[in-house]
């Protein structure tokens, strides 16, 4: 009881600290979410988020064999779920993924490849508390399945291919410029007229 009551003060004065320093933060920077969240920010929100993950998620193994068929639908279900914050690389270099407070993550580096399967799987079906991650998953063993194979996927992502870049780009959501632009090319090339809108396209 004695280790248990001194793990919680403990916790209590590393979060005391770490808001007292996130104060100090704010009153000198604001809440500008261009900021780059300080070392202290980052540190405290693992720490965080690795306290708030039960252990029974922290010790999961994936259950999902690594199939062709499964990095395949997975890369799909990125491409129109993810890759708008995440990029279809997982460098989290888009528009979305650069503006966010924290920034989306480059999935590539440590932080996330060390990450344990069932970590992973619990971001992806929980999402993150005070960040931009959504929860995806629902309680179905379907969802959980797709929920896996992302985590095969996530895996990869240091291996990806051009090739694979290019099937999932494809696969990209469409804004309504974009499939009008599709739309007029295709005309155009099955020998249409051109748009007479007054855009200019490139």
């Amino acid at each position: 009881m004695r280790g248990a009551l001194r793990c919680v003060v403990l916790a209590a004065v590393l979060v005391t600290i770490g808001g007292a320093a996130a104060l100090w933060l704010v009153t000198r920077s604001g809440f500008s979410a261009r900021d780059q969240p300080s070392a202290v920010e980052v540190w405290a929100a693992r720490a965080l988020r690795g306290w708030g993950m039960p252990r029974s998620y922290r010790e999961m193994k994936n259950p999902e064999p690594v199939t062709e068929e499964g990095l395949a639908r997975a890369r799909a279900h990125f491409a129109d779920h993810c890759a708008s914050c995440h990029g279809n690389d997982g460098l989290g270099q888009t528009t979305l993924g650069r503006n966010m407070y924290p920034k989306s993550p480059d999935m590539t580096l440590a932080a996330t490849q060390k990450m344990s399967d069932g970590a992973i799987f619990y971001t992806i079906k929980h999402g993150v508390r005070l960040t931009g991650m959504p929860a995806w998953g629902e309680d179905t063993p379907q969802h959980d399945k797709d929920s896996w194979e992302l985590v095969h996927f996530i895996r990869r992502l240091p291996q990806i291919t051009q090739e694979e870049l290019s099937e999932m780009e494809s696969l990209n959501p469409k804004s309504p410029a974009e499939f009008r632009r599709e739309e007029e090319e295709r005309r155009f090339l099955e020998g249409g007229e051109p748009s007479s809108s007054g855009e200019a396209h490139h």
